[in-house]
């Protein structure tokens, strides 16, 4: 849950890096997968958006080409803990 109410995220992990980022794209509020939990990624390793073709970075978060060029995806605090992959109840918390 983010903010409060359910919500389709997209998490990326990098080694031992984990990002995660709510499923919306900054162009058009949609979201990004083609279909549940099925993204699309470019030659380049972006996460292209399946309704307009944004492209996105996946270590910023950083919209590198298309109609929303230099916003970001909204990031959202994770953690793991025993294993388990969780938003903590209060984020300010996490480093």
């Amino acid at each position: 849950m983010v903010d409060g109410l359910p919500e389709s995220l997209i998490v990326h992990r990098r080694g031992n890096t984990i990002i995660a980022w709510l499923n919306v794209c900054p162009h058009a509020g949609r979201r990004l997968d083609w279909a549940p939990g099925k993204f699309l990624v470019s030659k380049q390793g972006h996460l292209v958006c399946a309704a307009h073709g944004a492209s996105f970075e996946t270590l910023e978060g950083v919209c590198v080409a298309g109609p929303c060029r230099g916003e970001r995806l909204r990031r959202v605090v994770v953690e793991v803990v025993d294993g388990q992959l969780s938003i903590p109840a209060d984020p300010s918390e996490v480093g």
